[in-house]
C-alpha cells in the first residue's frame, strides 16, 4: 500500500515540474535577444524560440566589391544571437535536464 502513495506522489511531483517548466520555457519564448557582429555593423534579433525576428545592417557594411565581409557580418551576428538564446535556455531550462542526458 505504502509503494502506491510514494508512486503517487513522484508521478504528482512530476506533473506539476513539467508544469513549471512549460511556463518557463513559454516564458523564455516571448524573450527578444539580439546578437551583433563587430561594430554593431549587423544586428540579428531573435525570440527564445530561435526564430529570426529582425535583421538590420549598417549602411556601412555593404561593400558592392566586398560582399564576403558582409557575408561574414551577418553570420556573426546570426550566431551571436543564437549563443544568447541557448545561454539563456540552459540557464533557465538547464536544472530540469541535468542528469537526464538531455
Amino acid at each position: 500500500m505504502m509503494r502506491g502513495m510514494n508512486m503517487q506522489q513522484m508521478m504528482k511531483q512530476a506533473k506539476a515540474m513539467q508544469k513549471k517548466m512549460m511556463a518557463e520555457h513559454e516564458e523564455l519564448a516571448k524573450q527578444e535577444f539580439v546578437g551583433t557582429a563587430p561594430d554593431e555593423m549587423v544586428t540579428a534579433k531573435f525570440n527564445g524560440d530561435k526564430t529570426l525576428l529582425d535583421l538590420k545592417i549598417n549602411p556601412e557594411a555593404v561593400d558592392p566589391d566586398d560582399v564576403d565581409m558582409l557575408q561574414d557580418l551577418l553570420v556573426a551576428a546570426i550566431n551571436d544571437g543564437l549563443k544568447k538564446v541557448d545561454e539563456a535556455t540552459q540557464q533557465k531550462l538547464g536544472k530540469y535536464t541535468q542528469g537526464m542526458g538531455l
